[in-house]
């Protein structure tokens, strides 16, 4: 299997990856496109002339970013609409009220090393917020997915996946004493697994998905760990937000991407598979491809959902 090499790299911007390409007539869904990379990510996205649709908790804050979207690509088919990843009445009612195909769904928001909690289900928040909600929101738009024939989803991982395997025996950490990185990078691994299955299982219906690790960004995302001030990673490596949203508008855009799903980028190309920590912010971990994990870890996220409602 050949690894996808792009012209592009860890300065390329969004909006340079985005240069060219007409998406006009297609239809995109990013989550957590009121903040971060989301905003960076569906601006490029709307510039290609898509209709684009920020999924969001906040929607006073999606409002503003969508009008000033619209303002700087000259698209007015920029939507807000609400989502809680958290909560799957909310999920259930958005993937219900959407009407027609779906071309691109980005699974973009999520939450980084939060203190311990737990939703009304008993999921603990970061598995529940970064894969159990869009796992949900997925499957409640696979039909508006198969119905392009060609579509694609985006899952914004990270390489805090290193840091755990799922723990398919207690992912809420019912057993286990709670540590804000163990539980992020077991949803981070969690994200890399789904689009292991969701390519294996959709494959047929023409939907594709692809995993990536948008680099080091100071965000809301951070709001846990110390932020700009931690000191965590050196400075030369870190993004701005257009070019961490640069690997997820290549994974939504481009041509090399044509009918490749299950795989996971760095800067813009596939990564190489690795068998422990790097200690940098490339590789993937072999556990986080293995097709018996993700096939696992869909049916117990099936077994949670059901149980949750």
């Amino acid at each position: 299997m050949t690894a996808i090499k792009s012209p592009f790299g860890f300065a390329s911007s969004a909006a340079e990856v985005a240069a060219g390409i007409d998406l006009t007539g297609r239809r995109v869904v990013v989550t957590g496109g009121s903040s971060g990379i989301g905003v960076a990510s569906a601006r490029a996205l709307a510039g290609t002339g898509a209709e684009v649709t920020l999924a969001v908790r906040d929607t006073e804050a999606g409002e503003r970013v969508a009008k000033d979207i619209a303002t700087t690509t000259g698209n007015r088919h920029v939507h807000v609409a609400p989502l809680d990843l958290t909560d799957p009445a909310s999920v259930a009612a958005f993937a219900a009220a959407w009407q027609g195909p779906l071309h691109v769904l980005v699974n973009n928001a999520g939450v980084m090393a939060c203190p311990e909690q737990y939703t009304e289900q008993g999921w603990e928040m970061q598995f529940a917020t970064n894969h159990l909600g869009h796992f949900a929101l997925a499957g409640g738009l696979h039909q508006a997915l198969a119905a392009d024939g060609s579509a694609r989803i985006v899952v914004v991982s990270s390489t805090g996946h290193q840091s755990s395997p799922v723990v398919f025996d207690d992912v809420n950490f019912a057993f286990r004493a709670y540590d804000p990185w163990l539980a992020y990078g077991q949803s981070k691994t969690a994200n890399v697994l789904f689009a292991v299955e969701a390519t294996r299982r959709w494959a047929a219906d023409g939907i594709t998905a692809n995993a990536l690790m948008p680099g080091a960004v100071y965000t809301n995302l951070q709001r846990h760990t110390g932020g700009r001030g931690s000191g965590k990673v050196p400075a030369e490596l870190i993004k701005t937000v257009e070019q961490g949203a640069a690997t997820s508008v290549l994974l939504a855009t481009s041509p090399l991407l044509e009918g490749i799903g299950g795989r996971y980028f760095v800067d813009c190309n596939e990564t190489e598979t690795v068998e422990r920590r790097t200690g940098t912010l490339h590789g993937v971990a072999r556990y986080a491809l293995d097709p018996d994990n993700a096939e696992r870890l869909w049916t117990l996220s099936e077994n949670l959902l059901a149980a949750g409602r």
